[in-house]
């Protein structure tokens, strides 16, 4: 299983932010630089961000960017479904997904729970557990 670079660029996109204590917001030329992300990949990644709500522009286009909701508040998993439809480790858990062994495959439960596993971890860490240092960054 891997995880999108978007997902993980828009986490690290989002610690920039909230870290930020600055009263003007946080600049997308600045994550930039900070997170040796291409300006021109940040803005696809900015967009997804906005367009789920968990960014804003403090005051318009040319301004810097804010979190919507405090830090405590952000889960991991937030940030992730601002890039993918949720958490999938196998394609035959999803929904549109149709497998002639269903009614016999044995392991279907292991992945399903296994799933179950890492949905509840991103649930469960949030950003300010990473700002903070709860959850080891260098693992």
């Amino acid at each position: 299983m891997k995880f999108s670079t978007k997902t993980r660029y828009g986490i690290r996109a989002m610690l920039e932010i909230a870290k930020d204590e600055s009263q003007s917001g946080v600049f997308q030329k600045d994550i930039a630089a900070n997170q040796k992300i291409s300006v021109k990949y940040l803005d696809q990644i900015i967009h997804a961000l906005k367009a789920s709500g968990l960014i804003i522009n403090l005051r318009g286009k040319k301004s810097g960017y804010i979190l919507t909701r405090q830090p405590s508040e952000i889960t991991i998993l937030d940030i992730h479904n601002a890039f993918e439809p949720g958490i999938c480790v196998i394609d035959c858990l999803a929904q549109s997904f149709h497998c002639d062994r269903e009614t016999t495959c044995r392991v279907k439960g292991f992945w399903g729970e296994l799933n179950r596993m890492v949905v509840d971890y991103f649930k469960g860490v949030t950003l300010e557990d990473l700002c903070k240092g709860r959850i080891n960054l260098d693992q």
